[in-house]
């Protein structure tokens, strides 16, 4: 009879054991709020803006406590706590994660969450949207967003005999412009430039997009080697040819950090740059007195439909798989897409709102005076995101390689791309074989 008990007595033992270790080591919640652990990458007035927005939040009600840590390396970092099973309960992330983080099931899917408190695409400038819509789910919302376009020197312009009042509109313009601004000094050194299309060099990747080149058919083919990604590093290498590959590093090489008076545009040794909506901030730092404009971008003259193009991105917010508290993450979540929050959070940070529905006063007090180009721009059908494919980092990489060796003549554009195709067709292909042998259709 003891025999034919013991082993069921033990089973319960042992589940009994199991259970009070679990309960003895797993952090209990404490009474009161639930505590939301927020990750996020912001330091300096950036943070400042989150942290008023997290103070907003936890003061508007008494259920939920967002505690917010600023965290370094946040996309490798909350990768690893994904990994390790102690993830945060929300995190800050960049838009071009959201692929990478979905295909590695490191994030939930929000589509039920964002029906449940009235979150829809009709609510934000599309591009937004869109750049955390992934494989038909909604894996991440926006923070702040980003576009592009032209800024330039208005004293740069006049002085070189060209109406300040009257940017470059075509590629064309912008290429004649540039040639009269241009200067060189002793020795021959160019010591003004009036564009280069290395400087900054942060949308070295995407220069076909400007001329109507897609970077992927978005469902199995690489499209790296396009006639007009192809025309538009010819673009590129027009300009080392006709100022000189070795001139043009010589010059830039000369040029401060970014974050700096001595910035290549916020020093006037550049005047017209393409910038993000962000580079107001650096002006009124750093370079207070700069006469200066913004405007579109320039399209190809023979591509009028290409008017208006400008590169959109954006940080965003995600509840890592393995969250403790994800309905509560969430209801911060949906805080921050709210008018008041997003405003709060984007007028801080002196960026437009991705939001379509945006206060008076918002436009109003921003200190920008370009912002609201910024907004319509990222309205625009030419808005350009980076592709959403988990091989973008090295695609990307791959993509700026073929950059420099175009603008230093190592090779002509068509075979610096074709080279490009034939490394990363082979990996998307064998990408999307290993995600059809997972049952995860493309």
């Amino acid at each position: 009879m003891f025999r034919t008990l013991a082993t069921p007595i033990a089973a319960i033992i042992i589940v009994l054991a199991a259970w009070y270790g679990e309960v003895v080591v797993r952090v209990q919640d404490p009474p009161g709020p639930v505590v939301v652990t927020y990750w996020e990458k912001w330091t300096s007035f950036e943070g400042d803006a989150m942290r008023a927005v997290v103070d907003a939040f936890n003061r508007k009600q008494k259920r939920v406590f967002v505690k917010l840590l600023t965290v370094s390396g946040i996309e490798n970092k909350t990768l690893m706590a994904v990994a390790g099973g102690n993830p945060p309960d929300v995190a800050g992330l960049y838009g071009p994660n959201v692929a990478q983080y979905a295909d590695a099931k490191a994030i939930m899917p929000l589509d039920d969450l964002c029906a449940e408190y009235g979150i829809r695409a009709s609510q934000y400038i599309p591009c937004y949207w869109d750049i955390g819509v992934y494989r038909g789910h909604v894996y991440s919302l926006p923070t702040t967003p980003a576009s592009t376009a032209l800024h330039y020197n208005r004293k740069m312009l006049r002085e070189a005999g060209l109406d300040p009042a009257r940017p470059p509109m075509t590629i064309e313009e912008l290429d004649a412009y540039a040639e009269k601004i241009t200067r060189r000094g002793e020795r021959n050194r160019i010591v003004r430039a009036g564009f280069m299309p290395a400087e900054p060099g942060w949308w070295n990747w995407g220069w076909g997009c400007i001329f109507g080149g897609k970077l992927w058919d978005g469902k199995t083919k690489i499209t790296a080697n396009s006639p007009e990604n192809v025309r538009a590093y010819e673009w590129i290498q027009s300009y080392s040819r006709k100022y000189g590959a070795t001139d043009l590093q010589t010059f830039r090489s000369g040029f401060g950090n970014f974050s700096s008076p001595q910035n290549a545009f916020l020093s006037s040794q550049v005047a017209m740059e393409l910038q993000g909506v962000w580079m107001h901030n650096f002006i009124t730092m750093y370079a207070p007195g700069l006469d200066w404009g913004a405007c579109p971008f320039p399209h190809p003259a023979d591509r009028p439909d290409l008017a208006n193009n400008t590169f959109v991105d954006e940080d965003v917010l995600v509840i890592p798989r393995g969250a403790r508290h994800p309905k509560q993450a969430f209801e911060f979540m949906a805080y921050v897409q709210s008018q008041e929050g997003m405003e709060l959070l984007c007028m801080g940070q002196r960026k437009h709102s991705p939001l379509v529905s945006v206060s008076k006063k918002f436009w109003k007090t921003h200190p920008n005076p370009y912002v609201k180009l910024f907004a319509d721009l990222a309205g625009s059908p030419n808005a350009i995101a980076p592709p959403k494919l988990p091989l973008w980092p090295e695609y990307g990489a791959e993509l700026n390689n073929a950059f420099d060796e175009i603008a230093l003549l190592k090779k002509s554009p068509k075979e610096a791309l074709d080279a490009v195709q034939a490394r990363m067709q082979p990996k998307l292909d064998d990408y999307l074989r290993i995600a059809r042998l997972r049952g995860e259709a493309q």
